[in-house]
This record gives C-alpha cells, sequence and structure tokens, in this order.
C-alpha cells in the first residue's frame, strides 16, 4: 500500500482528492491538512510514502512546508516523496518546491488517470512526473532564480557522474542514459545515487535544477529531447 497525506488549503479540492484516492486499490490515505504548518505535523506523525502538496496556501506555504517535512524525516526510513500541485506550470512557487527537494509537480487540471499515475510514479521512484515540462519550467525560471550562494562544487565527481548528470537534466530517463552511454540501467542508477550523495541531493528534480544552475547544462541548449 502507497500511504499518501494531502494537503490543500480548499475543502472541496481536498476533499475530491482524498475520496478519489481512498477508491483507488493500492492507495491508504493516511492524513489530511488545510496548510503548510499542519502539514508537517501530519507528516511526522503518518508517516506517509508520499505528500499531495498544494504550493500555494495561507501562512506556511508548499515551499517551507516542504523543506521541514525533508529536514523533519528521522532517517529511519526513506523520506516522503513530495508531488506539488499548482494551477500553473510555469510557477516560481514550484520551481522553489522542486529546488528544496520535492519530486515533482502535477497540475490541478490533471485528470484523475494522470494524478493516480503520478501518485505511482512518485512511490516508486520516478521523480521527475513530466520530464518535457519540468524542463521547460527549470528552463524558464533558472537564470532569474540563482542566489548570490556558489553554485555546487562538481569536481566532487567523477567524469561518468558528470556526464549522467547532464543527461538527466536533458530530459534523458535511466533507460535512454544506459542506451545513450552503452551501459547497464544498474550501472546509471549507481552513478546517479553517488552524485546525489556527493552533492545532498534528495530527489532527481532536485539534481536537474542545481544543473541548470551550476551552468552545467544552458536553457534553450539545442538537442534536447521533448
Amino acid at each position: 500500500m502507497t500511504r499518501v497525506l494531502v494537503v490543500d488549503d480548499q475543502f472541496l479540492i481536498r476533499a475530491g482528492l482524498v475520496g478519489l484516492l481512498r477508491a483507488a486499490p493500492g492507495i491508504e490515505v493516511v492524513g489530511e491538512a488545510a496548510d503548510g504548518a499542519e502539514a508537517v505535523e501530519q507528516a511526522a506523525a503518518t508517516c506517509p510514502d508520499v505528500v499531495l502538496m498544494d504550493i500555494r496556501m495561507p501562512g506556511i506555504s508548499g515551499i517551507t512546508a516542504t523543506e521541514r517535512i525533508l529536514a523533519e524525516a528521522d532517517g529511519a526510513g526513506p523520506p516522503p516523496r513530495i508531488l506539488v500541485l499548482t494551477t500553473f506550470d510555469l510557477d516560481e512557487y514550484v520551481y522553489a518546491a522542486l529546488r528544496a527537494g520535492a519530486s515533482g509537480f502535477l497540475l490541478k487540471d490533471a485528470g484523475p488517470e494522470r494524478l493516480l499515475a503520478a501518485v505511482a510514479a512518485v512511490a516508486g521512484g520516478d521523480t521527475l512526473i513530466a520530464p518535457s515540462v519540468t524542463r521547460r519550467l527549470i528552463e524558464a525560471l533558472a537564470p532569474q532564480c540563482r542566489t548570490a550562494e556558489p553554485p555546487a562544487d562538481l569536481t566532487a565527481l567523477t567524469a561518468r557522474e558528470v556526464e549522467v548528470l547532464r543527461l538527466i537534466a536533458q530530459g534523458l530517463s535511466n533507460t535512454d542514459i544506459a542506451d545513450h552511454l552503452f551501459i547497464s540501467e544498474a550501472t546509471v542508477k549507481t552513478h546517479l545515487n553517488r552524485t546525489m550523495s556527493k552533492l545532498d541531493l534528495g530527489s532527481r528534480a532536485q539534481a536537474v535544477v542545481l544543473a541548470y544552475e551550476s551552468g552545467l547544462v544552458q536553457p534553450g541548449r539545442p538537442g534536447l529531447p521533448g
């Protein structure tokens, strides 16, 4: 069973999400929250596998709630994967959530099948729900969202790890990367896991953000898969 926490400040939307998830096989709704503060409390109390997180809420936003939930994960198991719900795909709030460690995002007008598929994908470790859309968001906002902090030191990575990170940022799946580099998918996963460990990253989406912000991949670079 995939344990899901639903967070949305609008009651009708939250109730609709809960009803849909409860009717789906293999999913257990372990809690609901109407704001970011309650989301942090519920995540600590219920230990969900996936958090459906509304991004724009009064008080503590979905961005801050994402940061706190991931920071307060007890380490006894994998931290919850956070799937951000948004109305607009090119949303700086969503970008900030991905930067903070959210695993991906989904538009609120996505249909029931898309939502259930997204929850299953996130629970299974696929952190880019819509690679082309996520890349478009990051390409649009990375140049204007860079901070004064120095970019991550990529010199800690091997040449192969840098190449895998570049290809991930270009939207390739593990299978595509394996084919491109003539290595196995297991080896791709090993390189990615080592990269994320060295750079202290929590999700694949966070790795994509870092690749753009560090200049490893340039926005608008030709040849990116769409």
